[in-house]
């Protein structure tokens, strides 16, 4: 594929998941409870892009091609897009913004907790994720973008504490993103002896 075309190609990629989801909402194939198919796809696509993100410097790595690096910031985003989609379904169809409930949810559920926990971590990945950022923030940029390997291991407990019974679908991610981490351990030893 042509240079120039592969961002606009990974762009409708990254699209038609939200795509297929609205298409599905206005021809009334959401399933019986489409709030919980609207959550459930949200977050499940949140999950894919911040484990896809962690792939793509192994793959540059690996193989010494330069297009991973091209879509790492683009995937990151969407990431961060399909995370906020899946929190707004929640505050919004599922708890009608009743600040009230939603206080008490996040303090009495754990998957609510540590879900609301993995996007703040992602805030800040997303505001930082511009070319003036990273060139304001130098050094400190790398060490604040290690949070990329928190929150989808948050986003893996939020999915195995929702699902509570049947662990399958949470443990894949789950392992995914251990072998991602094991194949990054070299990053992280050199990001872990860089000076601040």
């Amino acid at each position: 594929m042509k240079q120039r075309l592969l961002k606009p190609f990974v762009f409708v990629a990254c699209v038609l998941p939200l795509a297929v989801l609205s298409w599905g909402g206005y021809t009334d194939r959401l399933g019986a409870n489409p709030i919980e198919t609207i959550t459930h796809t949200t977050g499940d696509w949140t999950l894919r892009f911040l484990l896809l993100t962690l792939l793509l410097t192994p793959l540059k790595r690996r193989f010494g091609w330069g297009w991973p690096l091209r879509i790492r910031r683009m995937l990151g985003l969407f990431a961060f897009f399909y995370a906020s989609l899946h929190l707004l379904t929640y505050l919004w169809l599922d708890q009608f913004f009743d600040w009230g409930e939603i206080a008490l949810d996040i303090l009495d559920r754990p998957f609510i907790t540590v879900g609301m926990l993995a996007y703040a971590l992602l805030v800040p990945l997303a505001v930082t994720s511009n070319r003036y950022m990273v060139r304001r923030l130098g050094r400190r940029w790398k060490r604040l973008h290690r949070l990329a390997y928190i929150a989808p291991a948050l986003g893996v407990l939020h999915f195995w504490w929702l699902v509570k019974a049947d662990v399958r679908e949470p443990l894949v991610y789950g392992v995914a993103l251990a072998l991602l981490l094991l194949l990054r351990l070299p990053a992280l030893r050199q990001l872990k002896r860089a000076p601040a």
